[in-house]
């Protein structure tokens, strides 16, 4: 009896909020066909594939696949990049959309905030192909616009930075804050409208300036929604990304550019090494999950701030 009282009352509200659960409806099937049913193809971690056999039935290698990775020659450099550029990505990129969002909640001209913040949006949009095509050609020797700016002011104009692997992190650097700095400052936008705006006349009545009204309001405000983006951020330091380092890389930054990403498709899609593909796939997810559960919990002891 209890049961059907809970599964009742669980249907009226379902009913009761039937808009919304239709709404979430697209996301739970995006979610299940592209997330969780992939899932079952873990499998192949385990198993040498055969397309004649299929996954089920090919036959068990145990964790053959994850000794030959941990004791291979590319192992220490693959693991070396990729955590130097999630690191990048993860943390020192991470406070640069909350700075937009403060800058650009302090403006007073509407139609100027609008301006800007299309503008930081823009390249959220572009393809990455599109974008690493326009860098190539800013960037190469002889003809590209910094190499005929530095001809110009007398300097060597043939220099090829993509070829250089001590361009790469800075190159990369630019372009992904350029590329998702609007974007990324969306939410904490969202947030600090959030903020209760007595607290601002306050602050004003009191005296304060407009920096200790953004340190001592704002920030605080919207402290917990940074502490949740930033213990989801923690899960990606194991994936660096894929689209714009595999366009970047050259065979002279190859050193550098090299991560677990583009070698899980190199092995996989190119040399055909499903099996062994799919295993370093399976590290980097088991490494992230683990380290967005340390975080949260590391976050809700120390900052009360967690997702769940």
């Amino acid at each position: 009896m209890p049961h059907r009282v809970k599964k009742n009352r669980l249907g009226r509200r379902i009913w009761q909020h039937r808009v919304l659960y239709l709404m979430f409806l697209p996301c739970a099937v995006y979610f299940i066909l592209f997330s969780y049913i992939p899932m079952g193809g873990l499998l192949l971690a385990f198993k040498n594939f055969s397309f004649r056999k299929g996954i089920l039935g090919s036959d068990w290698v145990g964790l053959l696949y994850f000794r030959t990775f941990f004791t291979s020659y590319d192992a220490p450099r693959l693991l070396r990049n990729t955590l130097t550029i999630g690191f990048m990505k993860t943390v020192i990129e991470f406070p640069f959309p909350i700075v937009l969002a403060l800058m650009l909640n302090e403006l007073n001209s509407r139609r100027y905030k609008q301006i800007s913040q299309t503008i930081s949006y823009l390249p959220h949009f572009m393809s990455s192909v599109i974008v690493i095509t326009i860098v190539q050609r800013i960037l190469a020797p002889n003809v590209g616009v910094i190499n005929q700016f530095k001809a110009l002011l007398g300097g060597d104009g043939g220099t090829y930075y993509l070829m250089e692997s001590r361009y790469f992190l800075p190159i990369l650097f630019l372009l992904d804050i350029w590329k998702n700095i609007g974007w990324d400052s969306i939410i904490y936008l969202a947030a600090i409208s959030g903020v209760d705006a007595q607290l601002y006349e306050a602050a004003q009545i009191d005296g304060c300036t407009r920096a200790r009204t953004m340190w001592h309001i704002t920030l605080p405000g919207i402290r917990s929604t940074v502490g949740v983006l930033f213990i989801i951020g923690v899960g990606g330091l194991l994936s660096s990304g894929f689209e714009q380092i595999y366009l970047l890389r050259t065979p002279g930054n190859m050193e550098v550019a090299d991560t677990l990403d583009t070698f899980v498709v190199r092995a996989g899609m190119l040399n055909g090494q499903f099996g062994y593909a799919t295993s370093i796939g399976l590290i980097q997810g088991l490494v992230g999950m683990l380290l967005v559960l340390g975080a949260n919990r590391l976050s809700r002891r120390l900052t009360e701030v967690s997702i769940w």
